[in-house]
């Protein structure tokens, strides 16, 4: 699958199926992480790789509740770290993130960006230190279900010609 198709393939997964994701797959999305671009090429984060089922329990709980994130095959928080790049570090994670979802998407796999949760208990939960952040959660799964597209704007009205306002109009 080409990146593009998975950019419009893409979808948030709130229900997977039980099955394990090999871990020669789960390298594949890993090494997508690995090799995004970050500001000075500082690479301010870290993985925690969650897959203990009671783990993962507790990881979704600290989680507003949202249960659905437990039953994935693996549940990975996404640190930064402000020390190596305060102004940076958040943006260049969710880089590292979203490219991670693209590639589970080629490789027929779900994610769901997750930002509400207790970034206090899940430090708590999976030894983070005190001075880092953690910036997402992200689920990876087989996904269990196929949501439909969602409305998206039209280029003209999210894209501006030379000054804001100024709808660029492209064929």
């Amino acid at each position: 699958m080409e990146v593009s198709e998975a950019i419009k393939t893409r979808r948030s997964i709130r229900k997977y199926k039980p099955d394990s994701i090999p871990d020669d797959k789960l390298k594949l999305v890993f090494e997508a992480a690995r090799l995004a671009p970050s500001a000075g090429n500082r690479q301010p984060w870290r993985f925690v790789v969650v897959r203990n089922p009671e783990r993962k329990k507790s990881v979704a709980k600290a989680a507003n509740n949202q249960m659905f994130i437990a039953d994935a095959s693996t549940i990975v928080a996404a640190v930064g770290d402000p020390g190596v790049s305060k102004k940076w570090h958040d943006k260049d994670v969710m880089i590292a993130v979203e490219h991670m979802a693209l590639v589970a998407t080629t490789l027929g796999f779900g994610t769901c960006w997750i930002g509400a949760f207790d970034e206090k208990e899940v430090k708590r939960l999976l030894k983070i230190p005190n001075e880092l952040s953690v910036i997402a959660l992200l689920p990876i799964g087989i996904p269990d279900e196929t949501p439909a597209t969602r409305p998206r704007k039209e280029i003209s009205e999210v894209f501006f010609e030379e000054e804001y306002g100024n709808p660029f109009d492209i064929e």
